[in-house]
């Protein structure tokens, strides 16, 4: 009997943000892998064990997830995640791999995920609140009201887009490319804010694009709105 691999979302940093589904199931089950070499020093570690503090006596899993784009290195470490994940399954043993965020929004849990399940390994994800989320209630913002869209875009592959359809957008992913999202965002005219790294003690809000730093980090979260 195969064990269950969950991909659990442990929000965006604020480690009072976890679920009670996300505690129970790192409570309850011995293996825990974690997206990095060195999974105590890993974001997701260090949010999840203020909440749960049994995660420190768990068997942590590292599980090397490269920030590249060569497509040949990204599916060949995907590849060995996976194996990793299925062998502690084989034991009859469920994984619980914690992510941030949530594990339905451009997670790289998802590319396991695919391996597994067409391998025939049963996955479950655990949703957490998701970086957008967190940021505008952050900001006291609200995302949508009545029949406004939302537009979730990774907003380092979109630097060419005008921004041009009704609604709220959401710009994830900015870091690499922030001076153009920058401009891009104020070719748009929209209402521009921003969290970096929310929930974390490094937090910074910011009221328009200009006070949006060039060098940005990677958990930096733009809300445009007409």
């Amino acid at each position: 009997m195969r064990g269950t691999i969950y991909g659990v979302g442990v929000g965006p940093g604020d480690p009072e943000l976890m679920t009670l589904k996300a505690v129970r199931l790192i409570r309850e089950n011995r293996y825990v892998a974690l997206p990095s070499e060195e999974p105590r020093e890993s974001l997701a570690y260090r949010i999840a064990v203020q909440a749960a503090p049994e995660l420190a006596e768990k068997e942590l899993v590292p599980v090397h997830m490269p920030m590249v784009r060569d497509k040949g290195k990204l599916r060949e470490a995907h590849e060995k995640g996976a194996r990793q994940l299925m062998a502690l399954a084989d034991t009859g043993e469920n994984v619980v791999f914690l992510t941030l965020g949530d594990p339905t929004v451009y997670c790289t849990f998802s590319y396991l995920q695919h391996i597994l399940e067409a391998e025939g390994y049963p996955v479950e994800l655990v949703s957490g609140v998701t970086s957008f989320c967190a940021a505008a209630a952050r900001l006291n913002l609200p995302l949508a009201e009545w029949d406004e869209p939302i537009h979730v875009l990774p907003a380092a592959h979109k630097t060419g887009d005008r921004l041009e359809l009704e609604g709220t957008y959401v710009l994830m992913k900015s870091a690499s490319h922030m001076r153009e999202v920058k401009e891009m965002l104020k070719a748009s005219g929209r209402k521009v804010q921003a969290v970096l790294n929310c929930g974390l003690d490094s937090e910074k809000v910011c009221r328009n694009a200009e006070e949006i730093p060039d060098d940005a980090g990677y958990f930096s979260l733009i809300i445009a709105k007409e």
